[in-house]
């Protein structure tokens, strides 16, 4: 019996709903951010290069705040979601709410996630890259706009040392007892540094740091 050319030819189009399109969707993301940059990728060239509609992405992943985590293997991570959490309410109480809403979120996920995507992309130099365009986009950015426009970048930067820091001994390393500390001792003993950062006197670091960021520009 012959057979038909719609037989014989292998179909051509956007990828059917399923496991295999949720694969090429995070392949893309992954060599779009790498190589286009955070800021300049789209879903929409994602969509392209993985063969779906970009309906579909922002149905799995809303948008590229919410890609991105999982393109790093962090699929269940919202970071951003605790960034937004904690923007409504007075800048003075800033730290505590973001220190709540952060803690929240990764106690919620658990460390393993986190343990096993970090060494991942850190050892890749292309996925590497993409953090701290990732960082300043989504997270430091919105922190920057309630902070005057002159200390923003030195209050923002101190602010993500002592975030990370915080996230790599508790989820990552996993150091005692801060592991394993309730998340509201946590709140009670690191967020009077983090609101120092973001309001109180940092005079002493501003200038030298200020000055190194605008070199690096």
């Amino acid at each position: 019996m012959a057979t038909s050319s719609s037989e014989r030819t292998p179909r051509r189009g956007r990828r059917p709903a399923g496991q295999d399109a949720r694969a090429a969707i995070l392949a893309a993301a992954r060599a779009e951010f790498t190589e286009r940059g955070y800021v300049a990728a789209s879903i929409r060239s994602v969509a392209r290069r993985a063969g779906v509609d970009p309906g579909t992405i922002r149905h799995w992943y809303g948008d590229k705040a919410g890609l991105l985590p999982a393109a790093l293997g962090l699929a269940d991570v919202a970071p951003t979601e605790a960034i937004l959490r904690s923007l409504d309410g007075p800048l003075d109480a800033f730290g505590e709410r973001l220190l709540r809403a952060a803690l929240a979120t990764w106690d919620d996920v658990g460390p393993e996630p986190l343990r096993v995507a970090l060494p991942a992309v850190l050892s890749d130099p292309g996925l590497r890259g993409i953090l701290p365009q990732f960082l300043l986009a989504e997270v430091l950015g919105p922190i920057s706009a309630m902070l005057p426009p002159g200390e923003a970048a030195v209050r923002t930067n101190l602010l993500a040392t002592q975030m990370v820091g915080l996230m790599m001994a508790r989820y990552v390393v996993g150091i005692e007892p801060l592991a394993s500390l309730p998340a509201e001792a946590v709140v009670a003993a690191v967020a009077p540094t983090v609101q120092r950062y973001l309001t109180g006197d940092v005079s002493g670091a501003g200038d030298p740091l200020a000055e190194g960021l605008g070199a690096g520009a």
